[in-house]
């Protein structure tokens, strides 16, 4: 536990330190996000925060390595994550250089599948599925839509940032008692450089995006991480609580892909649908839905904590509440006008 309070606050130092840095190189590049569109800003904001995100992450990593003693076998699958991570910082990185036009949805799945390849080939992959090729398809599946997810609702100063902390928490909590130590180093290197980043996207003055490539890599690495970990030896539907601690973005991306369907739009147009713009019209905070949102992600992830717990007649009692829950909120959402 020592070891990875340690990598959470050396990812956070260094996210909190690189991120104006960073914030002032986009400044000298003209590296800017314009509003346009459904943007919701009213100027022009720097947009290379991923950099500082995945710099962050990797370094603290790297750090890690050298003082401590990992198990033999560790280290490979978190090459694997570093190395995937990294195609899908640079694919993000491209993405924001082609603002406001950016890349094509087929353009960066190839590239996320190529991605889902390598932790693949490392041995990170859905192992609960057969026959292998289905479960190598919805791995994949998998990877590609939450890192799209965090992608989507990246739509609000801290709303990705946010919901990627609590995930990244709530998987180094449950990977803690077991053997798969990397998912561990790696959930809280996500941890920190989230939250180092969050204050300079909150800030008024020297506001600074995430960007494309920040959102896609922290979807990445927490779908990677998300398989890394054996769930619960106490009933078969622990190895779902991953969709738990993953269901806002998840949430959001569905729901606002089904809004776009039912105005006959292509859900993969933007839209103000989402979730968090439609609370705003009815009259909360950015930083409340915000926060109510980070609220709603930890009491999911406590959820998702007890489903691996507790005998398999609790946990499909947990299911059907949420459900039920997520059901009667989405008859809510659909109710509110957007313009």
């Amino acid at each position: 536990m020592r070891l990875y309070l340690i990598t959470a606050a050396l990812s956070f130092a260094l996210s909190a330190a690189l991120t104006p840095l960073v914030r002032a190189l986009s400044l000298r590049l003209g590296w800017l996000d314009a509003p346009h569109g459904i943007k919701t800003h009213k100027a022009p904001v720097p947009s290379l925060g991923g950099i500082a995100i995945w710099l962050s992450y990797t370094l603290s990593l790297v750090a890690m390595r050298f003082v401590t003693r990992f198990p033999t076998g560790t280290l490979r699958s978190l090459r694997g994550i570093l190395l995937g991570g990294l195609l899908v910082f640079l694919l993000g990185v491209v993405d924001d250089a082609r603002k406001p036009k950016g890349l094509g949805f087929k353009s960066k799945f190839a590239v996320q599948i190529l991605a889902a390849v390598i932790i693949s080939r490392f041995g990170l992959r859905i192992h609960f599925i057969q026959p292998g090729y289905l479960a190598l398809a919805l791995t994949f599946l998998w990877v590609v839509g939450v890192s799209n997810a965090f992608n989507i609702i990246d739509i609000m100063d801290g709303l990705c940032a946010s919901q990627a902390a609590v995930a990244a928490l709530a998987f180094a909590c449950i990977a803690f008692p077991a053997k798969e130590i990397y998912v561990g180093f790696a959930a809280a290197a996500v941890f920190g450089a989230a939250l180092g980043f969050m204050p300079w996207n909150f800030s008024s003055s020297r506001k600074i995006f995430m960007g494309d490539s920040g959102s896609l890599f922290l979807g990445f690495i927490l779908a990677a991480v998300s398989l890394g970990t054996h769930y619960s030896r106490t009933n078969t539907l622990g190895v779902y609580a991953p969709l738990f601690i993953l269901l806002i973005p998840i949430y959001d991306t569905l729901f606002v892909m089904a809004m776009r369907m039912l105005k006959g739009q292509s859900p993969f147009l933007g839209s103000k649908d989402h979730f968090a713009l439609r609370l705003e019209t009815e009259g909360f905070s950015r930083h409340q839905i915000v926060a109510m949102a980070a609220a709603a992600s930890i009491a999911l992830s406590v959820c998702a904590f007890l489903i691996t717990r507790v005998s398999v007649y609790w946990a499909l009692g947990i299911y059907v509440f949420v459900l039920a829950y997520v059901s009667i909120l989405s008859w809510g959402l659909y109710t509110i006008k957007v313009k």
